[in-house]
């Protein structure tokens, strides 16, 4: 049975309340029997010499050659813009860099900013129970990044130039990961990732987009489904969407 005919039978409350989802998320123990219904488990071992083309890492501080120490080091030691002066420690991301998933957020928090790794507080604990909902795991063929490294002030909205000095990074990290599906967590996320200025979650959603030759997917932020609960349907209409758009990949 597919995802979508999975979905079609429930209503959507009770489909969120199968999945754990409504109305708080939280974390389920999997149904192997209910997970081969929902999601084909035995999907092909993903090829790992697919090519990254299109994805052409730019700038003089993030050349093409840059590999993972190097890149971590560089971008630990970046000051192409004012948000190192207040950092305690650039953010690069955590998990799986050969990941099938990249999921990219907006920045580091208070909370990402002491500890050195992206979604570690509320939202990161909402966005691992997302992932759950859909057979997904942090550092399990995942990989989670931001769009900008260092953490704004106040946590507010980074700006385009701040934007603009830490795309070459998540250039190079997509470049190095190779995933076969990039979703973007918010506005500030798809922004960066499609390099357009009329981004708004709710025309975007619900799509399938194309960012440098990778399939892209566009969702609310944990931290604002945090703030908007009622949002939360729609974001696991998202999840099923990633789910089966990964699956159609896999053919």
């Amino acid at each position: 049975m597919s995802v979508e005919t999975a979905v079609s039978t429930l209503t959507r409350e009770q489909t969120l309340r199968e999945m754990g989802l409504g109305p708080l998320w939280k974390l389920r123990i999997p149904d192997p029997a209910e997970d081969a219904v929902a999601f084909p488990l035995s999907l092909p071992e993903r090829d790992r010499g697919r090519s990254g083309e299109g994805v052409t890492p730019v700038g003089a501080d993030n050349p093409p050659s840059l590999d993972w120490p190097a890149l971590q080091s560089t971008v630990a030691t970046c000051r192409s813009c004012t948000l190192c002066e207040q950092r305690k420690q650039a953010v690069l991301g955590i998990g799986d860099i050969h990941a099938d998933w990249l999921f990219v957020g907006e920045g580091p928090g208070a909370d990402e900013d002491a500890k050195g790794q992206p979604f570690v507080g509320q939202a990161g604990k909402l966005l691992d129970n997302m992932l759950a909902a859909v057979q997904l795991k942090r550092g399990h063929d995942v990989y989670i990044a931001n769009a900008v490294k260092c953490r704004p002030p106040g946590n507010r909205t980074p700006t385009d130039e701040e934007l603009n000095s830490c795309r070459p990074y998540l250039q190079r990290q997509i470049a190095l990961i190779k995933p076969r599906l990039i979703v973007a967590l918010g506005g500030t996320a798809a922004k960066t990732l499609l390099q357009r200025d009329d981004i708004k979650v709710g025309t975007l959603r619900g799509q399938v987009h194309d960012c440098d030759g990778i399939p892209m997917i566009v969702t609310y932020h944990p931290s604002y489904l945090l703030r908007s609960p009622m949002e939360k349907a729609k974001a696991w209409e998202d999840l099923c969407l990633m789910r089966r758009t990964m699956f159609d990949l896999k053919q």
